[in-house]
């Protein structure tokens, strides 16, 4: 009798996670994930408060910290690695979204559209990716969106920033995975998260589920399940990879 493989392995049993924008939405979704299948977890957010409030509910940690600034990402690095000695995964989950049409787009959104979705996945990709590649091991996770691979109306800043954070993930895919850390995106349709629902629940909504071909929006399981697998042993051959988690919105 033929025997049969050995389970695929989620667990992070033992793992320092550390999740960006870990205050609310995908983050504290992916964050509570990461906690349930064994993992010691650090939420970093701007909101220093809200973050310190979701690790106490899910029992994980957080530090304050803005993504798009070198000093409060640097320290952010310095601490995890004081506290926890490693980072072994990081998810890059912190994002801005601010809408308009291209003619009226102003500098101040464009500006902190690319600061925080560009600039700040560098950063948090340059400053804990350095303690990966001292370590020779580790996975990092970004959050693009289907907005990476599909022009959307009102989203010049924001198609712009998440192209940049495929091409930035692939470089770093490149440049990093013979030294043992590995980086891949998510890319999400709409989330039905809290603000999700808020931005999403009218007939502009509507318009766009229709053209989702599964019918609907994604809920947080939907990207928290594509997280995990990305972190765990199972995903150690996939590098460089865009996963759309958009039921086909992109395919048409």
């Amino acid at each position: 009798m033929t025997a049969l493989p050995a389970p695929v392995d989620l667990s992070l049993d033992g793992k320092v996670a550390v999740v960006t924008g870990g205050a609310s939405g995908i983050g504290a979704a992916i964050g509570a994930a990461y906690v349930a299948q064994g993992a010691r977890v650090v939420l970093l957010d701007r909101d220093g408060d809200a973050a310190a409030k979701q690790a106490a509910d899910i029992g994980a940690h957080s530090v304050e910290c803005d993504v798009a600034d070198r000093s409060s990402v640097a320290h952010a690095a310095h601490k995890v690695v004081e506290d926890f000695g490693r980072v072994d995964i990081l998810v890059n989950s912190a994002g801005v979204a601010r809408l308009a049409a291209a003619e009226d787009l102003s500098d101040d959104f464009w500006n902190l559209t690319m600061n925080v979705n560009l600039t700040g996945t560098f950063l948090v990709c340059q400053e804990f990716g350095r303690v990966m590649l001292d370590a020779g091991s580790g996975r990092i996770v970004n959050i693009a969106s289907q907005a990476a691979t599909v022009a959307i109306e009102e989203h010049a800043a924001y198609c712009a920033s998440k192209f940049g954070v495929l091409g930035l993930t692939k470089v770093l895919a490149a440049e990093w995975a013979s030294r043992g850390v590995t980086v891949n995106t998510i890319s999400p349709t709409v989330v039905m998260t809290p603000l999700g629902r808020d931005a999403w629940t009218n007939p502009k909504g509507d318009a766009l589920r229709a053209r989702i071909p599964v019918g609907r929006f994604a809920e947080t399981d939907d990207i928290t399940t594509v997280a995990v697998f990305l972190a765990s042993p199972g995903a150690a051959m996939i590098n460089g990879a865009d996963i759309l988690v958009d039921g086909g919105y992109t395919i048409l």
